[in-house]
């Protein structure tokens, strides 16, 4: 079985990424320096997303950016979404952090791809899939916390008396290939930064 078909594991860890939605904006304006104008595509069914929303304009006012909010929550409403982009002079896009953007993984860097947009998503697995970049926390780490916990309560202890815990490992990766096509040149500070690089 894939992650994607465990959907408990996978609400837990979002909960731990929605917080370092500033820092991929940030990384984001870094990689486009340019762009005055981003969006930010979340599922508006998400419970997270009034504060994932809050988060990504703070930073963007910060930034002094532009950003629009592009709701959806089906693969017709993903692909309006794009649609929307250069109507808006949309430069960069930001996935949110959501279970349902990762089971359309596929179709959303190949809907990046389509529409020349530099775009960053919140796991190093759309990164390697053609993605531009990624930032977020580390699913192996997580899931290896995840079994802790599942050890721990198979041996008798009660969920409700286990302390909560967030993944502090997170993981930046780079696809040059993919930035090379949309004629990015990444910063040797991004570079330096990050834990893959993809080429």
């Amino acid at each position: 079985m894939t992650r994607a078909n465990h959907p408990a594991p996978l609400n837990w860890l979002k909960r731990a990424t929605s917080p370092v939605e500033p820092k991929r904006i940030g990384m984001l304006h870094e990689l486009v320096p340019a762009a005055t104008t981003i969006g930010f595509l979340l599922n508006p069914n998400l419970p997270q997303s009034p504060s994932q929303i809050a988060d990504v304009q703070e930073a963007a006012h910060t930034l002094n950016l532009q950003v629009h909010i592009l709701s959806a929550s089906t693969d017709q409403e993903i692909e309006s979404a794009f649609e929307s982009v250069a109507p808006q002079h949309i430069q960069a896009l930001a996935v949110a952090a959501d279970p349902f953007f990762d089971t359309r993984r596929q179709k959303l860097v190949a809907l990046a791809a389509r529409y020349a947009l530099p775009t960053m998503y919140h796991f190093r697995e759309f990164a390697a899939a053609g993605g531009l970049v990624s930032y977020g926390i580390s699913a192996s780490d997580a899931y290896r916390q995840v079994g802790v916990y599942t050890g721990r309560v198979l041996k008798g202890a009660k969920p409700a008396d286990l302390p909560a815990v967030q993944s502090i490992k997170f993981e930046l990766a780079i696809n040059l290939k993919t930035a090379k096509e949309l004629g990015l040149n990444i910063s040797d500070n991004l570079l330096s930064l990050a834990d893959e690089v993809i080429e």
